[in-house]
This record gives structure tokens, C-alpha cells and sequence, in this order.
């Protein structure tokens, strides 16, 4: 059971680090949503620019711990 709970925390800390990379990376906001967007269909999720938009802003307010 240890080897699992050390497991979640390593994949959720590259989660955090890899959302963080991305809003804070030294593009401009409509370049990352694009990238962010692609990455999705790669994925098989399809999702509307307003839809991608108020998700990226409500991983950012969650990241600033609003």
C-alpha cells in the first residue's frame, strides 16, 4: 500500500509541475492555449475555446489558491 500512495504523490506532483510550467512559461496566453488545446484533441477530448478558456483560468485561480 506504500508503494501506491508514493506513487499518487509522484504523479500528482508532476501534474502540479507540469500545469505550472505551462502558466508560467514565457509565452503568450493564446500560443499556451493552443498548446494546451492540441495536447486535448491528441487526447481525444474536444473542447470549445470558451470552455478552454474558463478551464485554464480555473486551473490558474487554483494555483494562486484563490
Amino acid at each position: 500500500m506504500k508503494g501506491l500512495d508514493v506513487l499518487a504523490a509522484f504523479l500528482g506532483g508532476a501534474v502540479v509541475g507540469a500545469t505550472l510550467g505551462i502558466l508560467f512559461a514565457p509565452e503568450k496566453g493564446e500560443d499556451t492555449r493552443s498548446r494546451i488545446a492540441e495536447i486535448l484533441r491528441k487526447k481525444g477530448i474536444k473542447l470549445h475555446s470558451d470552455d478552454l478558456d474558463t478551464l485554464v483560468d480555473e486551473i490558474a485561480a487554483e494555483i494562486k489558491g484563490e
